[in-house]
């Protein structure tokens, strides 16, 4: 079907797509993604990924680094763009996705928190900070173009909130999310 006529459309009312979920259903479909991702991985649970970030978000505002949690249905959207590009199939170990996965998370802090700085600690599992480091440069050298189309771009910013969404659709086709045009 053809789109209307510009004449029918309100006057200088662009269409608007408005995407609606909750952090927790976000989450649930981050772990989704990362368990289908890392499906070598056989005793990995979709509810695992999410405790590993939950626990360092709640590190941060015990440590009073943080005045509220920054584990946002945006935040989220971000970090699945960082997952996306960096978490690969060929993951070995639960232990050597959880240290990629903070990674991504405490560049997701670095570039979307409020804060300047965040303390290393909570995010990192492996003993060798130099790894956690290249880690941390190679997906700024790979990545930094879309950290800052996401923020500049609200279509970019949709299309992968609806990708996240598409994550956690369940097996038979069904969709757990609704997605609300506002013409």
């Amino acid at each position: 079907k053809p789109p209307p006529p510009p004449s029918s459309r309100a006057s200088g009312s662009p269409r608007r797509v408005v995407v609606q979920a909750s952090t927790g259903e976000l989450l649930r479909c981050l772990g989704d993604f990362v368990c289908r991702r890392c499906y070598r991985l056989k005793h990995l649970s979709p509810t695992d990924p999410v405790l590993w970030l939950r626990s360092v978000d709640r590190s941060l505002l015990l440590q009073g680094w943080q005045d509220q949690g920054f584990i946002t249905p945006a935040n989220v959207v971000f970090l699945y763009m960082l997952c996306r590009d960096v978490i690969s199939a060929e993951v070995g170990s639960d232990h050597e996705l959880q240290a990629v996965l903070l990674t991504c998370l405490y560049l997701s802090y670095s570039y979307m928190g409020n804060e300047i700085s965040y303390p290393l600690k909570p995010f990192l599992v492996e003993g060798d900070k130099g790894r956690f480091w290249e880690r941390c440069l190679g997906i700024i050298q790979r990545l930094s173009a879309k950290m800052l189309r996401i923020n500049a771009d609200p279509h970019y910013f949709t299309q992968l909130f609806q990708d996240l969404k598409s994550e956690g659709e369940g097996g038979d086709g069904s969709k757990h999310w609704t997605i609300s045009l506002d013409r």
